[in-house]
């Protein structure tokens, strides 16, 4: 199963993703993301600054406006490309 990257504000999304055996970790600060197979993020605070570099390696999901099975579903998807 996948490392994910959950911010804490996504806590439905984090219980269906530790629900499908997923290992959780928080984003709570910079560099909470290192090993992470991917990071699911609110979008309510994105890209605030306009600032293009980015630190993750692995595929940044958008959770704005999508359930916590449709977010699974995408955890899956990319973590299966990779």
């Amino acid at each position: 199963m996948a490392r994910v990257g959950v911010e804490q504000s996504l806590s439905a999304i984090q219980q269906a993703l530790q629900e499908k055996g997923h290992e959780i970790v928080q984003l709570q600060q910079q560099g909470d993301e290192d090993g992470c197979d991917c990071c699911v993020i609110s979008g309510q605070d994105q890209n605030v600054m306009g600032m293009q570099d980015t630190q993750q390696q692995g595929s940044v999901i958008n959770a704005h406006g999508m359930s916590a099975d449709e977010v699974c579903q995408q955890v899956e998807q990319r973590t299966q490309q990779q």
